[in-house]
């Protein structure tokens, strides 16, 4: 990367010169995650789109369809969670599960696959966990766990995985009754864990018939009361521990129109950094809709490339001052970007061309 000077509209850090004067010294020396960044700042690091998929021509589809949009990219643009849960036929789950181990095996290097294991109380919990984490902890980037109602649930499984050889790898949680939205902040506490999603369908479910079902539509999901209270709750837990807030399905996806509305709702007014995709045809939506905006990002580049410049100390910038504070903002927007495939100005490119700089909540197996 280039130390060349601030963009046009930078001004001196306030107390100094000249901007150009501290470039020689080392201005892109630090990465902006390793002080930018705190504890409740650090939620971005996970791709922006979850795709489920359950059945073995839809996993199989999905596996391909990543491997083609990461050569596309350049870098693997959503996770692939395979689905123990909803997927596997009753009776069937330990075949079910020795399918995913096998798919997940198979992956190409560079791929994002996690597993969606049965709950912690289910018959079959156990056996997915000795059997998923056992044969493919490796390669996985993450388990989800359904229907966690208190931290103890997170607590268990992380130990299930230890005992599996597993031993550190990440844990997702779904939160789907009212009783686990109470808890919603001490769950998202848990050191294991790394994202809450909400599951609307169960969710509704779980209040017996007290709130319609067109609250689990594209619209009414975002205008019941009930509802509405619940993505804010998950999603604040999450930002209150630095955890990625995912928001749940939205069924409908041949309104691409509608659907992507809901996607930049979920993303814009109730501040989930992250989305389920149940449909191929959901993917690129959803990426579009969670990437900010080109004037957004030409503006977050040239705030970060000046306050480099100005080894991060105040600055005058488009007639406005600017500091650590706005700093983590924008450098945020400029994460958000790379994670959606967004083009990025040359300026920033260099702190993005690491191998490991995308995603690194979850390291790539």
């Amino acid at each position: 990367m280039s130390d060349a000077g601030p963009p046009r509209g930078a001004k001196a850090p306030l107390g100094g010169s000249d901007v150009h004067a501290v470039t020689s010294v080392g201005a892109h020396s630090l990465h902006p995650r390793e002080f930018l960044l705190d504890a409740q700042a650090s939620t971005g690091f996970l791709p922006v789109c979850d795709h489920y998929s359950g059945v073995e021509t839809r996993m199989r589809k999905s596996l391909q369809l990543q491997a083609q949009m990461t050569q596309e990219f350049g870098t693997c643009m959503f996770d692939v969670t395979l689905d123990c849960e909803d997927g596997a036929p009753v009776g069937g789950e330990k075949d079910h599960a020795q399918l995913v181990v096998a798919l997940a095996n198979a992956a190409p290097p560079g791929s994002r696959v996690a597993v969606r294991v049965h709950p912690v109380d289910h018959p079959s919990f156990e056996q997915d966990v000795e059997i998923v984490a056992g044969g493919a902890g490796a390669r996985l980037c993450h388990v989800m766990i359904p229907k966690a109602e208190s931290p103890a649930d997170i607590e268990r499984a992380a130990r299930a995985l230890d005992a599996a050889g597993a031993t550190g790898l990440p844990l997702h949680a779904l939160i789907e009754s009212p009783a686990a939205l109470h808890r919603a902040f001490d769950i998202a506490a848990h050191p294991r864990l790394q994202s809450l999603s909400f599951g609307l369908m169960d969710f509704v479910a779980a209040h017996g018939g007290a709130i319609p079902s067109d609250a689990m539509g594209i619209a009414g999901q975002f205008a019941h009361p009930l509802v509405v209270r619940a993505k804010t709750e998950i999603s604040s837990a999450c930002h209150a521990h630095g955890k990625v807030p995912s928001h749940g399905v939205v069924t409908e996806f041949r309104d691409r129109d509608a659907f992507a509305q809901a996607a930049r709702r979920a993303a814009r007014e109730f501040g989930y950094t992250r989305m389920w995709s149940i449909h191929p045809d959901q993917i690129r939506p959803i990426l579009e809709a969670f990437a900010p905006a080109p004037h957004e990002i030409d503006i977050a580049a040239g705030i970060i490339t000046a306050a480099a410049a100005a080894r991060w100390a105040p600055i005058q910038f488009a007639g406005k001052l600017e500091d650590r504070a706005s700093y983590r903002y924008y450098w945020q927007v400029l994460e958000r970007a790379h994670q959606t495939g967004r083009r990025l100005p040359q300026e920033v490119q260099g702190w993005f061309s690491r191998p490991d700089d995308h995603n690194t909540q979850g390291d790539i197996a």
